[in-house]
């Protein structure tokens, strides 16, 4: 998860961050209270987080963390469901959690959606916040059952040589990679790092994507949001109109 000059703390060091005084139109939060309160949230809804692990760069001023979360409504076979939060006190983006998967071969990490805590930090952020966490929580277990659905149509969707050729060309267009990241990509598809992944199907050619796509926590969800677009497409999954809702935002 670590990227840009982030390094790697433990929570009590997160704790330590210093906020910033609030202004007329500007009130930030601290990341302590943002992951107290998502932690909360995750206790009262019967979730737990089985790890954790924090990232703070800029000098405290951005903050990152990702969580295994575990209940007995979300056991999976061969990866974990995740979910990471993000709060800046630079004004660089909003508090935000992102859901999604890691396979447990190879610590692949995706994530399926994005959702704004905040549309900015503005002075109702205190009062608004524990009910958009709320929500946004009491919607996870709906979109993690949505992700087994998805991880199963592609591991059933056979893909060829040239259909993964096309597919990774499509995806660059689509924002899911770098022009540069391509052969690296069809690379480790064509010769895969785990066993797990030498079956031509969708999940192989998804697991060459995100083995290469690691490293970057900030553009990981929107990158890998537009490789499940794409892929979702191919396999049949779902039609745009039909997937769950993914923004929960208050002003």
């Amino acid at each position: 998860m670590l990227h840009c000059g982030a390094h790697a703390v433990e929570r009590g060091q997160v704790a330590e961050v210093n906020t910033p005084q609030r202004t007329e139109t500007w009130t930030p939060i601290s990341h302590e209270y943002l992951i107290d309160e998502v932690s909360r949230t995750l206790n009262a809804s019967r979730m737990s987080i089985a790890e954790e692990s924090h990232a703070l760069t800029r000098d405290g001023q951005r903050y990152f963390g990702l969580f295994r979360i575990e209940s007995q409504d979300l056991a999976n076979k061969d990866y974990s469901t995740v979910m990471g939060l993000r709060n800046a006190h630079d004004k660089c983006f909003p508090a935000a959690i992102a859901f999604g998967a890691s396979v447990f071969v190879c610590d692949n990490l995706s994530f399926s959606g994005e959702t704004q805590l905040a549309r900015r930090h503005t002075k109702n952020i205190f009062r608004d916040l524990p009910q958009v966490i709320s929500r946004t929580i009491g919607q996870l277990a709906d979109k993690w059952s949505f992700q087994d659905k998805r991880f199963d149509a592609y591991r059933n969707t056979d893909i060829s040589n040239k259909e993964a050729c096309f597919l990774v060309r499509e995806a660059y267009r689509a924002g899911a990679c770098k022009k540069t990241d391509a052969m690296d990509i069809l690379d480790q598809w064509e010769t895969p790092n785990h066993p797990e992944f030498e079956d031509r199907n969708a999940w192989s050619l998804f697991n060459a994507f995100t083995e290469e796509l690691k490293g970057n926590l900030i553009a990981l969800p929107k990158r890998t949001q537009a490789l499940h677009g794409l892929l979702d497409g191919h396999c049949g999954v779902l039609s745009a109109d039909e997937l769950p809702a993914t923004n929960v935002a208050n002003n």
